[in-house]
């Protein structure tokens, strides 16, 4: 039996500033049918007719589904009221020096990742294999994603995310950098 899922609360993001209560309640909904989702169709595959087109769609479905719910998750993780710019002296700073050459021209490629002409998502990964980090755009949640890349940092850039407060993609951009929770982040990569 596949295990069923549950949504986390993200209400403690509310009050983010720069993000609307509504806009921040609305992506918490759209969350929330992410993970319904996974959960309905989790219990469909496990009755479904194997090798079947009704199956193989479902199997296609989870994945987007499911990728939406832990990408929502990371995200949000990574979100804080409370915002403390990166320890200097940690180890992801450390290797965000060393594999961008300076933490300036990290967040300089995050920024213009997540600024490309479309929807998706910007994310931060580390390779444990080569011990390295790097930016992606991912276009759909369920494609794209680095074999084996730990996502670190996500940002949502989806105009479910920004939009709905009438912001520019870069104004967003420039809120998200004011809430990242630096902490979690670097807790992901232990």
């Amino acid at each position: 039996m596949i295990k069923l899922y549950k949504a986390k609360d993200f209400s403690r993001l509310v009050g983010i500033g720069g993000l609307s209560e509504t806009l921040l309640k609305t992506h918490f909904t759209l969350y929330h049918g992410y993970v319904a989702n996974s959960v309905k169709i989790a219990g469909m595959l496990e009755t479904a007719e194997k090798e079947t087109p009704e199956y193989n769609e479902l199997k296609r479905r989870f994945g987007w589904e499911f990728n939406g719910m832990r990408l929502h998750e990371l995200y949000f993780g990574n979100l804080t009221k409370n915002f403390k710019p990166i320890k200097n002296n940690s180890v992801l700073f450390k290797k965000l020096l060393r594999d961008f050459g300076g933490y300036e021209n990290w967040e300089a490629d995050f920024k213009a990742t997540g600024n490309m002409r479309g929807i998706g998502w910007a994310i931060l990964y580390y390779d444990k294999i080569s011990d390295k980090l790097f930016n992606m755009w991912i276009n759909e949640h369920d494609a794209g994603h680095p074999a084996g890349g730990m996502p670190l940092l996500v940002m949502d850039v989806f105009e479910h995310a920004f939009m709905p407060d009438r912001l520019s993609k870069s104004d967003y951009i420039n809120i998200f950098f004011n809430s990242i929770d630096w902490k979690s982040v670097e807790n992901r990569l232990k």
